[in-house]
């Protein structure tokens, strides 16, 4: 990415999400729960007969965000500092990564109760993220857009644990 790349900048920064504040990290990690929803509320979520449009979504973002941080994060960092803030694409793939993993039982029920889990998922990725618990703390140190991306990943990892762990005591 560079100045006069727009469009690696626009997946970076998620549209430019990543200039909002405060945390810029919260804002990139809504773009997967919006389109969640929007899927969701089609009809079209885990648990129901055309999953697979769910799951193909939120494996767009995955790929494609995690892409944009791979390929763009060097340039980032020169432009910005150590894992910058105006980078979101880390979190967009981080929450559709989270997403993708929690159990469909989860969506099974109404839609009221849908919203409520992807809002309950947003909150323990953006948790996982913020907290960086072993070994997301120390993925961080990786050079250029694999540290950049990598401690997202794992949060999103332990977020969508937390979120297993949850379903199956209630």
């Amino acid at each position: 990415m560079n100045r006069q790349d727009p469009t690696h900048e626009l997946f970076l920064t998620s549209g430019g999400l990543g200039f909002f504040r405060p945390a810029s990290g919260t804002w990139g990690s809504l773009p997967p729960v919006v389109l969640g929803a929007i899927v969701i509320l089609a009809g079209a979520g885990p648990g129901s007969a055309h999953a697979w449009v769910y799951y193909a979504v939120m494996a767009v973002f995955v790929i494609a965000f995690s892409a944009a941080c791979v390929i763009g994060g060097d340039s980032a960092e020169a432009r910005w500092g150590k894992d910058p803030s105006p980078v979101v694409a880390d979190e967009v793939a981080g929450m559709a990564l989270t997403l993708m993993l929690l159990p469909a039982g989860l969506f099974a029920n109404e839609a009221f109760f849908a919203l409520i889990s992807l809002a309950g998922a947003f909150v323990l990725f953006r948790a996982m993220d913020i907290a960086k618990f072993p070994p997301a703390n120390g993925l961080q140190r990786i050079p250029s857009g694999w540290g950049i991306l990598l401690d997202d990943l794992v949060a999103a990892a332990q977020a969508a644990a937390l979120a297993w762990i949850v379903y199956w005591i209630i």
